[in-house]
C-alpha cells in the first residue's frame, strides 16, 4: 500500500476515550478493519455490499480517510477524507469532508454525534486545514443539518433537499457544489440508468431492486460506476453523488426506491 499521503492524522487503532461522555471510539484503520469492520453491514460480513464496501474502504486509507466507531455498546461512526478526494458532488479541497454520520437506537440523545464531530474537527485543525464541510439532507441516507448547525456548521450552498454545511476556521473559499445536475443527467440517455458506487454498502441491493423492476417493465436499464471521486464530480447527477436513479435523462432519485415507489413515479 503506498505511503498515507495524510500521515499528519494519527492512525493508532487503538481506543480513545472521550472523558466527558466515557465513549471510547476505535480509529478504523487498514491494519484493522477486517477486524473491527466500518459499522455499516457487520452483521452481513458476507454479502456484496459489505465486501465491496471493505475494498473501497482500502482503497481510500492511502487517500486520507478515517473511520471512527464508537466502542459496543454504544453505536455510531463518523467516516472523513481530505475534500479533493470526497465522493460527494462538491468542489472542497483544504478541507475535511464527511461522507456518513450516524447514531444510531438506545445510543442517540447523548451527544455521542458531537463527540464524532469533535474528533473530526480536531484532526483538521491538526492537519492545518481550512474546516470541516458535508452535504446533509432531511432524507434517507444522509444526516439533517440541525446537528451541525448545533456544532457551529453553517449553509453555504442549497439544492433541495441538500444543504453544504461548512465550518470554517479561516476566511478560505467556500466548498462549492458541482452543479450542472440536468446537464449530467441528460447524458445518461433513455431507459433507467443506476449511477453508483461502492461507498455506501447498501447500493447493491438498491441497484439491484432497480434492475429487477426494469426487466419485468421491459425497460432498457444501464448501471453506470462511479469509480473516483472524480467520476462522482464528473458524473453524478444530485449532490449526493454516489448513488442516482434515473429515468429518460432525468433524475428520479438519489436514495433506495422499492418497486411499488418506481411504479408511482414511472408512466
Amino acid at each position: 500500500m503506498p505511503p498515507n499521503k495524510h500521515s499528519r492524522f494519527n492512525q493508532t487503532g487503538i481506543p480513545k476515550v472521550n472523558n466527558s461522555q466515557n465513549a471510547k471510539i476505535i480509529d478504523v484503520t487498514a491494519d484493522n478493519v477486517e477486524q473491527t469492520g466500518f459499522f455499516c453491514y457487520m452483521s452481513k460480513p458476507k454479502t456484496e455490499g459489505y465486501q465491496r464496501k471493505l475494498n473501497w474502504i482500502k482503497a481510500r486509507f492511502p487517500e486520507g480517510m478515517r473511520i471512527k466507531m464508537l466502542e459496543l455498546p454504544l453505536r455510531g461512526f463518523i467516516e472523513y477524507i481530505p475534500g479533493e478526494y470526497a465522493w460527494r458532488s462538491v468542489n472542497a479541497s483544504g478541507y475535511i469532508f464527511i461522507h456518513c454520520l450516524w447514531v444510531v437506537g438506545k445510543s442517540r440523545g447523548k451527544g455521542l454525534a458531537g463527540v464524532l464531530l469533535e474528533e473530526c474537527i480536531n484532526d483538521a485543525r491538526a492537519a492545518g486545514l481550512n474546516g470541516v464541510a458535508m452535504v446533509t439532507s432531511e432524507r434517507i441516507w444522509l444526516a439533517g443539518k440541525q446537528l451541525l448547525l448545533k456544532q457551529g456548521f453553517v449553509s453555504v450552498a442549497e439544492v433541495p433537499p441538500f444543504n453544504l454545511m461548512v465550518k470554517k476556521f479561516n476566511d478560505a473559499p467556500d466548498p462549492s457544489f458541482t452543479g450542472d445536475w440536468e446537464q449530467k443527467a441528460s447524458r445518461l440517455g433513455d431507459g433507467l440508468t443506476v449511477v453508483y458506487s461502492d461507498q455506501c454498502p447498501y447500493i447493491p441491493d438498491a441497484t439491484n431492486a432497480v434492475l429487477e423492476f426494469a426487466q419485468k417493465r421491459n425497460i432498457p436499464f444501464r448501471a453506470l460506476e462511479l469509480k473516483s471521486s472524480h467520476d462522482v464530480r464528473q458524473l453524478a447527477p444530485s449532490p449526493y453523488g454516489v448513488f442516482s436513479i434515473a429515468y429518460n435523462g432525468k433524475l428520479l432519485a438519489y436514495h433506495y426506491l422499492l418497486p411499488k415507489d418506481l411504479e408511482k413515479l414511472l408512466p
